[in-house]
């Protein structure tokens, strides 16, 4: 039952990241990957919002696995940051690789403590 809910967040989460990743980069006209971006810091307060509630109140397994494995997994995408900063630094743009790297990690972070910090304060 668990991988059913796996494939079913997976199933809604790959796509909602190609389309969220070109619908942003879209508006964007800059060699910044704001697409990305955006879908790894949606997909970092989902996970945060996650662990918040879980560790606020009783969760249940299949809702774990849909949202958590399934849905954010899907929707974020380290190899595409990885590929994209690398990408940048290739082409000579490397402070918009550097700002993407650092930036990235710290903001994904960030927002996953604020979306556990959230959830614990609403349900705790």
């Amino acid at each position: 039952m668990n991988w059913l809910m796996v494939i079913a967040g997976a199933v809604v989460g790959a796509p909602l990241r190609y389309l969220t990743d070109r619908a942003v980069q879209a508006r964007h006209d800059t060699v910044f990957p704001w697409g990305t971006f955006t879908v790894n810091m949606a997909a970092c307060a989902g996970l945060g919002l996650l662990t918040g509630a879980a560790a606020a109140t009783t969760v249940p397994a299949a809702l774990q696995h849909l949202v958590g494995t399934g849905l954010c997994a899907t929707l974020s995408t380290y190899s595409t940051f990885s590929f994209e900063s690398l990408r940048l630094a290739e082409g000579g743009a490397k402070y918009f690789a550097a700002a993407n790297a650092v930036v990235s990690v710290a903001a994904g972070l960030g927002t996953a403590y604020l979306g556990a910090a959230l959830a614990t304060a609403l349900l705790g």
